[in-house]
């Protein structure tokens, strides 16, 4: 694991958005890693992903790594609502908070555009990559602007978010605001319970049956299987509730075919990056199923599933050794001279 070098504040100003409304002086925070190059293409994109932030990406830089900032220029943009870059959390808490605006996909990577052309000169992006969230945001990187992304690498992540997904974030939602102090999103201190119940209900959507039924959760430090519903509601707690939504509102509305007219199929082709995509096997919610449906829309990828007991999880940067291995080895490919 290498060093944390400062965060940067990059200014948007006014930030109209694709589906109305406009984000007032917003603001995209990011770090970088390494040194941009001569001829800048050595650019290797990571957006942050559901309740993450540039740091949770920490694990997989450093020097011998696929990450390497040695030989390339680690670009970690934070997606508005998470508490880094412009979120709900920024905003006074009430009614002010509650009116923050639906930010789309879509916004998060043309502002993430802004940032590497105008701030940062990058001209080709090596390899856009990223999980869950991060992962649909180098989908939609790569199907927006295909001559600048080379390479693709989304982990435990579709390019849409695909009917049942759907399902399980209305769920999560509706245990979060169905909390009396939640006050339809103008509550004036944390709706605790509505957090609580959010986390638990998140949990098993998380990881696999297997997990569960062979108890790997005491390998996460976790005596107990009520140890480890506890532990998600203690760190959902930590988090502001109008950033999980605003995060949830980006995701579930996520469809990568809105730049073709609604027609996601027309989209993917558009795809020209050498692209490896790697879902779990026994993901619950990005299915390997749906994974395999978008990789056929993309000309030459490669389905290259990690067959892992941890479900969605399973693409966590750096939690579990075996499939951060896949994950390195995949980046390494990507990242060799075609």
């Amino acid at each position: 694991m290498t060093a944390l070098p400062p965060l940067r504040r990059f200014a948007l100003g006014p930030l109209p958005l694709a589906a109305g409304g406009i984000v007032t002086d917003a603001r995209l925070c990011y770090r970088t890693y390494g040194r941009l190059n001569e001829t800048a293409d050595n650019c290797i994109l990571l957006p942050t992903y559901y309740t993450g932030t540039d740091r949770s990406y920490l694990p997989l830089i450093g020097p011998g790594r696929a990450l390497d900032p040695a030989h390339y220029f680690i670009v970690i943009p934070n997606m508005f609502g998470n508490g880094v870059s412009t979120s709900p959390s920024h905003w006074p808490a009430g009614a002010e908070r509650a009116a923050f605006p639906a930010v789309g996909v879509i916004d998060n990577v043309r502002a993430q555009y802004r940032l590497l052309t105008e701030e940062l000169g990058v001209r080709q992006i090596a390899l856009a990559s990223g999980w869950s969230m991060g992962a649909i945001q180098a989908w939609h990187w790569a199907a927006l602007f295909p001559s600048m992304v080379r390479a693709l690498l989304p982990v435990c992540g579709t390019a849409r978010c695909w009917p049942l997904n759907r399902v399980f974030l209305e769920g999560v939602k509706a245990a979060l605001e169905a909390d009396g102090g939640f006050a339809g999103g103008a509550y004036l201190t944390p709706p605790e319970a509505g957090l609580r119940a959010f986390g638990r209900a998140y949990c098993g959507w998380a990881y696999s049956a297997q997990f569960f039924r062979e108890a790997r959760y005491r390998l996460l430090g976790a005596e107990t299987l009520e140890d480890f519903l506890r532990a998600w509601e203690e760190e959902h707690l930590a988090i502001d509730a109008g950033d999980l939504l605003a995060m949830l509102r980006t995701w579930i509305t996520a469809e990568i075919g809105d730049m073709a007219a609604g027609d996601w199929v027309q989209a993917l082709g558009r795809v020209t990056a050498r692209t490896i995509v790697m879902p779990c096997d026994r993901d619950a919610y990005f299915t390997l199923e749906e994974a395999r449906l978008e990789v056929a829309a993309v000309p030459g990828a490669e389905l290259r599933p990690l067959a892992s007991p941890y479900g969605h999880c399973a693409g966590a940067p750096g939690r579990f050794p075996d499939e951060t291995v896949a994950i390195e080895a995949a980046m390494r490919e990507l990242l060799s001279p075609g």
